[in-house]
């Protein structure tokens, strides 16, 4: 089965590099722009892992993180947050909830692909 990775950020430009950095492999590759828009998209496919920004409008990376951990349904579902040098006073917090890793931003693309390969097995995309 296919992974499906759902990346949650206000920023366009993050939510484009990490669907660059996995549109080779065989995974389907979503966006979401704050935790509450991220919720509505896992209604309709649980992802495999989330790449979660911390400071978002709406409902930030920490409100989604602590409601995730807090459900059982969507509790094992691992999270690599995607914290700035500006978040350094939730990182403990974000630490304790049990998230899967965390790539500071900004980082680069490979740094980005080792860390979701820690937590699910990408294979290359069928040539069409």
């Amino acid at each position: 089965m296919r992974p499906r990775i759902l990346t949650v950020d206000d920023a366009k430009t993050v939510r484009t590099i990490a669907a660059d950095i996995l549109a080779p492999f065989d995974c389907e590759a979503d966006g979401a722009t704050n935790g509450y828009n991220a919720l509505f998209s896992m209604e309709r496919a649980l992802p495999d892992l989330i790449l979660l920004d911390v400071s978002m409008p709406i409902m930030g990376g920490l409100e989604l993180l602590e409601m995730l951990k807090s459900k059982p349904a969507l509790r094992a579902i691992p999270v690599i947050m995607l914290p700035s040098p500006a978040d350094h006073a939730v990182l403990p917090k974000l630490t304790a909830l049990g998230v899967a890793g965390m790539v500071m931003k900004p980082f680069d693309a490979a740094t980005l692909l080792q860390a979701i390969r820690t937590v699910v097995e990408l294979k290359p995309a069928k040539a069409k």
